[in-house]
């Protein structure tokens, strides 16, 4: 049974994702463009840092700098939260990747048998809020990694011959 507080703070994020899905109502997932994060819009990523604060910096840090020894499994054999800055490997993906791993969990690419305590937030978070999430953390990036990311970002949208 979860402790009040933390029923608490999931009603408190709720009623602040209710809030501000008005401010987000641009930001969508496209067919044509796949998705995209928005590391400048202010709105997006406004709404992006309330809502990194409610599910995010509890286990990957205020300053996303995550957990201690995040590079190899504890005691329980879970692997601790990585940073989202950019010490960490976050920015080594695509948009798509990130947005996919935040909606469905890690385990889609790394296995069944990956052990991590980062749940699957599509019954959480809608993909707009996932989207704005992301782009908050985005924004946070020095300018050298978040040109580095876009890069990757861009190689991974090339069509495969």
């Amino acid at each position: 049974m979860p402790s009040k507080a933390t029923l608490r703070l999931a009603l408190l994020g709720a009623l602040i994702l209710v809030l501000g899905l008005g401010a987000i109502a641009g930001l969508v997932v496209s067919r044509e463009d796949g998705v995209r994060l928005k590391p400048d819009d202010q709105e997006v990523v406004s709404l992006g840092k309330e809502i990194y604060d409610n599910y995010c910096a509890l286990c990957h840090g205020k300053n996303l700098e995550g957990q201690p020894d995040w590079r190899r499994p504890g005691p329980d054999g879970r692997f601790p939260a990585p940073p989202h800055d950019d010490s960490g490997h976050t920015w080594h993906h695509p948009d798509k990747v990130l947005f996919e791993m935040v909606k469905f969990g890690p385990q889609k690419f790394a296995g069944r048998n990956y052990q991590s305590n980062m749940p699957p937030f599509e019954n959480v978070l809608d993909d707009k809020e996932i989207l704005a999430v992301l782009s908050f953390i985005k924004s946070r990036w020095s300018k050298t990694v978040r040109r580095r990311h876009s890069r990757i970002d861009e190689a991974s949208r090339e069509p495969r011959s």
